[in-house]
């Protein structure tokens, strides 16, 4: 008689749905905030899928995606603002240099996208040489002069030349002539580009003696990697998982940013183009496999190139002196 009336106490709880649930409350997912650096573009992608697959859900986290701001996400991060913010290679080293609270968790792309470009066709621009007293039309960045000058004197040239800050599209400012060459993303305003019919003409950095980047990069912060480990763990892996998916089910994961993107993406043509263009160039994943990974030596090389130019300066804006250990800037345990 006893068995029988806890049998029917333990049913009707079950009924009553008193059993089956846990005896503790599930704790919460960790809030992880990443701040973009533009408007969302396909240098995202492996974010957004990540949020809309449940790849973070899963990893137990609640991801918020802060939209691009005229402070850049480096500085969102150093400041606690952000706990990871888009940036590029060249800006994180910067700041980190300038005692900003800023390391490298993640390689977004395993190559540099950017390309110095000009209007196609011209007969008196045949390789960065040609380009001493022309005027380029820049952005403001301080790196921009020496990588200029570096790939002129690298090809026989003087290095000088006009600058001007653009005020308008690059583009246009190249068809109306006033100026004669600037910089571009190749995978998004290239790949833009070349589906208005454009006639552009590019030389890469590195075909004439610039060191190799990782264009776009995720960066953290000391202080909230210290005291976030594992969420942070999570949090890279289930990107990386999310860049990866991009590149194995490119149709979807556009469609996925686009649905995404809060009407910042309307174009779906040049979405697909650009991921197409990553996936091909082996941007987001190397030929040899690599997603994700910081490369050493590109941190290493493009380090030393800052400093050998005056770019990297210290906390007081003095120019450093001598290399850091660049080590430091980056790390790849996360993804480990």
């Amino acid at each position: 008689m006893l068995l029988l009336t806890r049998r029917q106490t333990i049913f009707a709880a079950i009924a009553a749905g008193l059993v089956g649930r846990p005896a503790f409350a599930q704790s919460a997912p960790a809030k992880a905030r990443i701040a973009l650096d533009w408007t969302p573009n396909t240098n995202h992608i492996g974010i957004y899928v990540a949020k809309a697959k449940g790849f973070y859900a899963a990893a137990g986290l609640d991801v918020d995606i802060l939209p691009y701001a005229d402070t850049s996400a480096g500085t969102l991060v150093s400041n606690g603002v952000a706990d990871f913010g888009i940036s590029s290679e060249i800006e994180a080293i910067t700041q980190r240099a300038a005692g900003g609270d800023v390391k490298m968790v993640y390689g977004v792309v395993q190559t540099e996208t950017a390309r110095l470009i000009f209007k196609g066709g011209r007969d008196d621009i045949k390789s960065p040489r040609d380009l001493d007293g022309k005027t380029y039309g820049g952005f403001g960045g301080t790196w921009e002069s020496a990588l200029i000058s570096a790939m002129i004197r690298n090809d026989g040239g003087k290095g000088e030349v006009k600058t001007v800050t653009l005020g308008t599209s690059a583009y246009e400012a190249l068809d109306n002539g006033s100026i004669d060459f600037t910089l571009e993303i190749y995978t998004w305003e290239g790949v833009a580009a070349e589906l208005e019919n454009r006639k552009i003409a590019r030389f890469h950095y590195s075909d004439y003696g610039i060191p190799d980047e990782q264009t776009t990069v995720i960066v953290s912060s000391d202080t909230y990697l210290s005291a976030n480990r594992e969420n942070a763990r999570a949090f890279i892996q289930a990107t990386r998982k999310g860049y990866a998916y991009s590149v194995d089910h490119p149709d979807e994961a556009c469609a996925l940013l686009i649905a995404e993107s809060n009407g910042a993406l309307m174009n779906a043509e040049l979405v697909k183009a650009s991921q197409k263009a990553l996936i091909e160039g082996h941007f987001l994943k190397s030929q040899a496999g690599v997603i994700g990974t910081l490369d050493p030596a590109k941190a290493d090389a493009i380090g030393g190139f800052l400093v050998e130019n005056g770019i990297l300066v210290d906390a007081n804006g003095a120019a450093l002196k001598e290399k850091p250990d660049f080590s430091t800037y980056y790390t790849n345990d996360l993804l480990a």
